[in-house]
C-alpha cells in the first residue's frame, strides 16, 4: 500500500453557524484502497464527501486531497477525482459511448486518448455490445455500470462512489461489486464508498468509519470491526425451563442472556473454539435441545453498538423515492 492520498485534520462544517454537520473529523485514506464510510441519515457523511471534492467549503480543520488542500487548489483536487453519484446523470437520449465522449470533452481529454479510455471502460464493465444504444433501453443494471465508467473517463487517482448499488436487486448488485473490485484492481485507483448496504462495505472496504452526529465513532477493517464486539453469539432452545437454567451455568461464556420461552443466549469469544465444549456440556448433563445457532458479528451489528440503531432503521421515504424515480428512468 502506497502512502496517505487523503487526509483531514478536525475538519468541521457548521451550517446557519450553529448546525454542526461534521465536527473535527479526522480521516486517513490510503492510496489504492477501498474505504468505507457508514453512518445514519443526516451523521455526515454526504457533508464530508461535498468537502473532499469541493462542492462545499468547510468551516474550520483542513482536508488535504492528493497532497493539495481542497481550500486552497480546488482546481487541482477536481482534476485528480471522480465522482458517482447515486442518482442517474448520463443522457438517455444519447448512446453510451456518446455519453462517454462528452464527459471526457468537459475534462478536456484528447480525442484519440479519450477512445482509448472509452474502449477499455466499456469493456471492464462488459458493455461492448450496447455502446452504441440510446441509453433509455439500457436496464437499471446497465444504467449504474455506465455511471461507474462515466466517473473513470478522465483517468482520476480517487473515485467517490455514492451508493453504487442503490435500488439493484440482489444478483445485479453483487455482480457490480465484482466490477468495482476489478475496477480498483485494473486501475489502482482510491475508492471511496459511501452506502446503506453494509454487507456491501463488508465485501468491498478494506477500512471502514462509522460516523454519527458528524464525528468518527469506530475506524477499522471490516474484520477489526466486528471482533471489536468481542463475540459470537450461541443461541439454543430447549425442551423445558429446567434445562434452560442449567444452560445458562456453562462456564467459559462471555455474556449469557435469557431471550424467553426457553431459549438462551450465550455470548463467547469464538464460536468456533467454544462450540464442541458446550456441545460436550449438553451431552453430559443429557439436556434436550431443540435448536442451536451460532451468528458471528456482521457491520450491522457493530453498527447498531456504536450508534444505537440499526441501519436499516435508517432507510426512510426518501431513499425509497429515489429509487422508484431511478428505475422509471432507467425504463427496465
Amino acid at each position: 500500500m502506497n502512502g496517505t492520498i487523503i487526509e483531514t485534520k478536525n475538519l468541521t462544517k457548521v451550517y446557519n453557524g450553529k448546525i454542526k454537520a461534521v465536527s473535527d473529523l479526522n480521516l486517513e485514506i490510503k492510496e489504492g484502497e477501498i474505504y468505507g464510510l457508514a453512518g445514519p441519515n443526516g451523521a455526515g457523511k454526504t457533508t464530508t464527501i461535498n468537502m473532499l471534492i469541493t462542492r462545499i467549503a468547510p468551516t474550520g480543520g483542513t482536508a488535504t486531497v492528493g497532497g493539495f488542500d481542497i481550500a486552497k487548489n480546488s482546481l487541482a483536487v477536481r482534476k485528480l477525482i471522480g465522482v458517482v453519484p447515486q442518482d442517474f446523470t448520463a443522457d438517455e437520449d444519447l448512446t453510451g459511448r456518446e455519453n462517454l465522449m462528452m464527459v471526457s470533452q468537459f475534462y478536456d481529454v484528447p480525442r484519440a486518448k479519450a477512445q482509448e479510455n472509452i474502449r477499455t471502460l466499456l469493456k471492464l464493465v462488459d458493455l461492448e455490445e450496447a455502446a452504441d444504444r440510446y441509453v433509455r433501453t439500457y436496464s437499471g443494471g446497465m444504467r449504474k455500470r455506465l455511471e461507474l465508467i462515466i466517473g473513470l473517463v478522465h483517468e482520476p487517482r480517487i473515485l467517490f462512489l455514492d451508493e453504487p448499488t442503490l435500488g439493484l436487486d440482489v444478483q445485479t448488485r453483487m455482480q457490480m461489486w465484482n466490477y468495482v473490485k476489478e475496477i480498483q484492481k485494473r486501475l489502482n485507483v482510491t475508492i471511496i464508498l459511501t452506502s446503506h448496504y453494509l454487507e456491501e462495505i463488508d465485501e468491498l472496504a478494506a477500512r471502514v468509519s462509522i460516523i454519527d452526529h458528524g464525528k468518527v465513532l469506530i475506524t477499522g477493517s471490516p474484520a477489526e470491526l466486528k471482533t471489536s464486539l468481542k463475540g459470537d453469539i450461541i443461541t439454543i432452545t430447549l425442551s423445558d425451563q429446567q434445562s434452560a437454567e442449567l444452560i445458562k451455568t456453562i462456564p467459559d461464556a462471555v455474556e449469557v442472556t435469557d431471550a424467553g420461552q426457553n431459549t438462551v443466549k450465550i455470548k463467547v469469544v469464538n464460536a468456533d473454539d467454544s462450540l464442541p465444549a458446550i456441545i460436550n456440556f449438553i451431552s453430559q448433563h443429557k439436556l434436550s435441545t431443540i435448536k442451536l445457532t451460532v451468528v458471528k458479528p456482521t457491520l450491522d451489528e457493530v453498527f447498531l453498538e456504536y450508534t444505537g440503531r440499526s441501519i436499516r432503521e435508517e432507510e426512510g421515504g426518501m431513499d425509497r423515492m429515489k429509487v422508484a424515480m431511478n428505475m422509471r428512468r432507467a425504463r427496465r
